[in-house]
């Protein structure tokens, strides 16, 4: 793919500028001609056709929107002449043939994973402290600290070293804008006192209490999930002892989601406890004896068939559906032609989408499940008055997203080409392998939250224009959709897709590139920056409004 221009679909009525192009620009795209009437800045779109008022606007050969203004033929399509508009959609109405990709490359690949006893595998070793309510979310603060840099887990203190360095200055008189320190790493590399645990994860919330008692049983619902999680080994719980969540019904919902469900949990009840300092000093020695337990769990080859990959778009661009997301979809396609599962969240970003997925369902009962959970989604943000058309933020509508089903079709093109095996609600484990949709909002720490929920593993995350989201317990990587992003950025990029629009790098051959990162990720080979980073982002949903 190089070039200036860009039609996405032989369908569609516009046509995507690659590079910045001037206005009076002759543009010559498959034997057409057009002498641009704006300048189009790249990633935005300019119109093939004289559309008038009410014309329909298409692109991914799908409707995503309608003109509000007569739009001459090399006019620039912007929230002034477009409204967002998408299509009906009803149940399954047809049968869905794939064509799975050549996966030869990768038959024979494994990673080395930390086998559980119900025979799902991680791709790292985690233990996490949950509070049930956020009163105890203090304690949690005071064991991390008293945990992280003991076992060697604490973040870089190259900031707190920066700061410190301003004071001496300023106490000796000798700061000013020219004399400022630099910022550096330190050079004295902490070592683990439990090498074979990655981690030790505080998930912190607000909730557990007040609210809706609604609100409590899906948060019992998701911190049972992080718990039995692949990537966890164990977890301490933390109850103040009055509030909605409590601790007998969550340990009861572990055992409602995995009957089998035998790792070690340690809970401890501020009320009943002696005092706060008893109760933290009872978690932090109980839970030591409990990390030496799991630094004993090694990592052993596994199938990439047990990879459970969850893909996401945030701050994305209007490169995003041509670069990132196409290349994700390709490596989700391989994956699920070996046997493993892949999770394409984020339900406000399938607008526009739905009858393709519908139709690309196993099933009418798979296909029903998800128009139930689309409509019922989509009716309760209109009851407020905010609905799916709202979704792109401005940094999306400045960078060619312009309505939310262009924002969507491209979104969708992550989850590759596969048939839907399953549609899952919110909190729903993942029990089949094949391409998964999650009921999620599209906000990123939720979506990326919900993903880890159902049971992904490694999350692939597309961006174009910048995000540091991560996730506690799931290692997220972030993919470019453009190189601009990536040189700018490059302490929370991974992988560069942008090459796919300025080299000609094939879909394919960038999914197979990302699709081999993943392996090395998932085996502990690479880091991923934003587990680097220690960015771990954990906001529970309630099931209230959020796109």
């Amino acid at each position: 793919m190089t070039g200036k221009v860009l039609k996405v679909d032989p369908n569609d009525n516009v046509i995507v500028a690659l590079q910045n192009l001037d206005k009076g620009e002759l543009i010559s795209y498959s034997g057409q001609k057009f002498t641009l009437v704006d300048k189009i800045p790249a990633k935005h779109k300019f119109s093939t056709l004289n559309l008038q008022t009410g014309d329909p606007v298409y692109m991914y050969g799908v409707l995503v929107g309608k003109a509000i203004l007569p739009i001459p033929a090399g006019s620039l399509i912007h929230t002034g002449n477009l409204k967002h508009a998408s299509s009906e959609y009803f149940g399954k109405e047809k049968e869905y043939s794939w064509n799975p990709p050549d996966t030869a490359a990768f038959k024979n690949r494994t990673f080395n994973g930390y086998h559980r006893s119900d025979g799902a595998v991680g791709t790292a070793n985690y233990w996490v402290f949950i509070p049930t309510v956020f009163c105890e979310n203090r304690n949690l603060d005071s064991i991390k600290e008293a945990l992280n840099k003991e076992l060697g887990y604490a973040p870089s203190e190259k900031y707190k070293k920066y700061a410190h360095q301003l004071v001496d200055l300023y106490q000796m008189g000798a700061l000013t804008d020219s004399v400022l320190p630099q910022i550096e790493e330190s050079l004295i590399e902490t070592k683990r006192v439990f090498p074979n645990v990655d981690g030790i994860k505080f998930l912190n919330h607000q909730g557990g209490c007040g609210g809706t008692r609604q609100d409590s049983e899906v948060l019992k619902r998701l911190l049972a999930s992080y718990v039995d999680h692949p990537n966890v080994a164990g977890a301490t719980v933390l109850s103040l002892g009055c509030q909605h969540l409590q601790l007998d019904d969550f340990m009861s919902e572990l055992k409602r989601r995995n009957p089998d469900f035998n790792k070690p949990v340690y809970t401890f009840e501020q009320q009943t406890s002696q005092s706060e300092e008893e109760l933290i000093k009872e978690a932090i020695s109980k839970t030591f004896f409990g990390l030496i337990e799991a630094n004993k769990t090694e990592r052993k080859p596994a199938p990439i068939s047990k990879l459970r990959l969850g893909v996401k778009c945030g701050g994305s661009d209007g490169f995003s559906g041509i670069s990132a997301n196409p290349a994700v979809g390709h490596a989700a396609d391989i994956l699920v032609g070996l046997g493993g599962s892949v999770l394409l969240a984020e339900f406000p970003e399938l607008n526009g989408v739905e009858q393709e997925l519908a139709d690309r369902c196993e099933t009418k009962e798979i296909a029903d499940k998800f128009v139930r959970l689309m409509k019922a989604y989509s009716a309760q943000a209109q009851a407020v008055g905010s609905g799916f058309d709202m979704n792109p933020s401005p940094g999306n509508i400045k960078d060619g997203l312009i309505t939310d089903a262009i924002k969507s079709a491209g979104a969708a093109k992550k989850g590759g080409t596969s048939p839907v095996t399953d549609v899952l609600d919110y909190t729903e484990p993942v029990i089949k392998p094949g391409l998964n949709l999650v009921c999620t909002p599209g906000n990123d720490v939720e979506a990326t939250t919900g993903k880890a929920s159902a049971g992904a593993t490694l999350i692939l995350f597309t961006t174009g224009l910048g995000t540091p989201t991560g996730n506690p317990i799931c290692p997220v990587i972030k993919v470019s959709t453009n190189n601009a992003l990536a040189l700018k950025m490059s302490d929370i990029i991974d992988i560069d897709a942008g090459d796919v629009i300025s080299k000609g790098v094939s879909i394919v051959e960038m999914g197979e590139k990302i699709l081999d990162y993943c392996i090395k990720v998932a085996s502990g080979e690479i880091i991923p920056k934003a587990v680097q980073l220690q960015q771990d982002d954990f906001i529970p949903w309630k099931r209230g409004v959020s796109l």
